[in-house]
C-alpha cells in the first residue's frame, strides 16, 4: 500500500470515528440495540449473503470476459481480483483506487495489461452504464416519490446520475477511439517522464503503443461479440438489484411490513447513484446522512438507526474487512512469490 492509499485511509477512519460519533450522539443507543436484537436470523444471513455476492459477482464478469479472451482462468482467482477492488476503492475517494490494484495482481498473475484494461474497462462500463439507466428510470417514473423521500438531497441524486452518465460517456469514447486511447498512453507516459518519474525509453515507447493496439483488438472483439456483453449486463442488473434488496431484508428481517419492495429498492439504488462519485473514501458520512433522511418515513422510531447500522454494517465494513484480508493475503504472496524468483536467479 502506498503513502497515498494509507493517507486515503486514514480519511476513512476518520470519518467512521466522527459518523459513530454524531450517530451515538443523536440518538438512543439501548432502543436502537433492541431494536437490532428483533431482526430475524434468516433475514440477516440472506443480506451478508447478498453483500458478499455483490462483491463475488464482478469477478464472475472478469472470468467469463478473460476465458472468451482465451485466459485459462479460475472463478476464484478472479474473485479475489473484485475483492482486492473493493477494498482499494474503498478507501480512496471516489473509488479510484480499485482498478489500479486490480490490474497490478492481474499483470503479475500473466494476464497482458492490454487485455485485463479492457475487461476491467469493460465491467466498469457497463456497471455505470446500469446504474445510470436506473437512475433515469427512477428520475422518470419515480421522480415525485423521490422528491419526497430525498428531501433536501435530491440535488445530489441529480448530480450523481450526471457524473455517472459523464463518465460513461467518456469511458466509451475511449473504448471505441484507438487514436484517443494512444494518445492518452503517449501522453501520459510524457507526463511521467517530465515530472522525472520514468526515464526515456524509446522500447518502453513502442511497447506501450502496442499496449494500445492490442487494447483495441480486445474492444473489437467485445463489440464482435454482442451476445457476451448481453450476458454480461444481464447480470450486473443482477449484481445490482443484490444490494438493493439487501434494504428490504433488513426491512422484512426487523418485522416491518407495508412498504414495497421496489420502493425500497429505489430508494436505496438513489443513494448509490447520488454518493458513487463523492471524493469521499467509501463516502463515508454522506451515506449514512442520506439513509435517514430517505428511509425516515419508511423505518419507525429506533428502527430507523438500527437498518441503517446493519445495512451499512453488511454492504460496506463488512465486505471490506473480507476485503482488506483477501488485499494481505494477495500482498503477502506475491512478496513471497518475488523472493522465491530473486533466490532461484
Amino acid at each position: 500500500m502506498n503513502r497515498k492509499n494509507l493517507i486515503s485511509a486514514g480519511v476513512l477512519v476518520l470519518l467512521v470515528a466522527l459518523t459513530v460519533s454524531a450517530i451515538m450522539k443523536g440518538n438512543d443507543m439501548a432502543a436502537v440495540f433492541a431494536a437490532m436484537r428483533k431482526l430475524h436470523p434468516a433475514y440477516l444471513c440472506a443480506a451478508a449473503a447478498t453483500a458478499i455476492f455483490f462483491v463475488s459477482a464482478e469477478g464472475i464478469m472478469i472470468c467469463y470476459l478473460l476465458r472468451s479472451l482465451d485466459y485459462k482462468t479460475s472463478v476464484m482467482t478472479c474473485v479475489k481480483y473484485s475483492f482486492v477492488g473493493f477494498f482499494f476503492s474503498g478507501i480512496t475517494p471516489s473509488a479510484t483506487g480499485g482498478q489500479p490494484m486490480q490490474l497490478y495482481y492481474m499483470q503479475k498473475e500473466g494476464h497482458k495489461v492490454s487485455d485485463s484494461t479492457v475487461v476491467l474497462m469493460t465491467v466498469a462500463v457497463i456497471y455505470k452504464f446500469v446504474l445510470v439507466v436506473m437512475g433515469v428510470g427512477i428520475l422518470i417514473f419515480y421522480h415525485e416519490p423521490l422528491s419526497v423521500y430525498l428531501k433536501e438531497y435530491l440535488y445530489l441524486y441529480y448530480l450523481g446520475l450526471f457524473l455517472n452518465t459523464a463518465l460513461v460517456i467518456i469511458l466509451l469514447f475511449i473504448m471505441i477511439s484507438p487514436k484517443c486511447f494512444k494518445g492518452i498512453v503517449v501522453i501520459g507516459e510524457k507526463v511521467l517522464k517530465k515530472v522525472h518519474l520514468l526515464k526515456s525509453s524509446r522500447e518502453r515507447t513502442e511497447k506501450l503503443i502496442e499496449m494500445a493496439d492490442q487494447y483495441h483488438e480486445a474492444v473489437l472483439f467485445f463489440l464482435k461479440h454482442k451476445s457476451k456483453m448481453a450476458a454480461v449486463i444481464a447480470f450486473t442488473v443482477v449484481q445490482r438489484c443484490s444490494v438493493f434488496i439487501l434494504t428490504w431484508l433488513i426491512y422484512r428481517g426487523l418485522g416491518l411490513e407495508g412498504t414495497s419492495a421496489f420502493t425500497v429498492m429505489s430508494l436505496q439504488a438513489s443513494i448509490y447513484i447520488a454518493v458513487d462519485m463523492l471524493p469521499l473514501p467509501g463516502a463515508q458520512g454522506i451515506t449514512e446522512m442520506m439513509y435517514k433522511t430517505a428511509f425516515s418515513l419508511i423505518f419507525p422510531g429506533a428502527f430507523l438507526t438500527a437498518s441503517m447500522c446493519v445495512t451499512r454494517g453488511l454492504n460496506f465494513y463488512m465486505v471490506l474487512m473480507i476485503s482488506a484480508m483477501v488485499s494481505l493475503w494477495c500482498y503477502f504472496r506475491s512478496r513471497r512469490s518475488e523472493r522465491i524468483i530473486a533466490e532461484i536467479s
